[in-house]
């Protein structure tokens, strides 16, 4: 299995965490997002966006790398066994820019923004996949960008960072 990263990138760093927390080796090649090299344009069309899954066949999108990945190795699971509650993990990670991204990028231009408000009521510590597909922009806004986390998520990112997955991206946002 071969993945097309890159350290900064959030999305890049929910198929890592997803990836370690499956136990799973994969060969990386880290890109350059202010350069982007011909090949990856080629290899994910029109942009050139990072990550991309090579598992024999070509997979961009974090979204769909982290489902494919739950189905393709199911053990240990990400998702709830409730099929109503794996649904609802699904939704959250589906509902992402709504709930966090949009305003989280906005935030970073300086536009205008409710990136606290969002955090606020961010809904987290009900699957281990929905978090995943969250914790890497709140540790982003946290250790790169100063943002104050409110209580909850506080004690939800620091129980979070007891597993190596997460600390791991943790140490690699400090080294950027």
């Amino acid at each position: 299995m071969k993945l097309v990263d890159a350290a900064r990138c959030p999305y890049c760093a929910r198929v890592r965490i997803t990836l370690a927390e499956k136990g799973l080796d994969v060969d990386a090649t880290e890109v350059d997002l202010t350069s982007r090299p011909q090949w990856l344009l080629d290899l994910n069309p029109p942009k050139g966006r990072v990550p991309v899954l090579d598992d024999g066949f070509t997979l961009p999108e974090s979204e769909v790398i982290m489902a494919y990945l739950e189905e393709r190795h199911p053990e240990p699971a990400l998702l709830p066994p409730d099929p109503v509650e794996r649904a609802r993990a699904r939704l959250l990670l589906h509902r992402f820019d709504d709930n966090l991204g949009d305003d989280y990028y906005a935030f970073r231009r300086g536009d205008d923004n409710d990136l606290a408000g969002k955090l606020e009521s961010l809904e987290v510590g009900q699957s281990l996949f929905a978090d995943v597909a969250y914790v890497p922009w709140v540790i982003r806004a946290r250790d790169m960008l100063g943002v104050e986390l409110p209580a909850r998520i506080a004690d939800w990112l620091a129980l979070l960072e007891q597993r190596p997955s997460v600390a791991a991206e943790v140490g690699v946002v400090r080294s950027l």
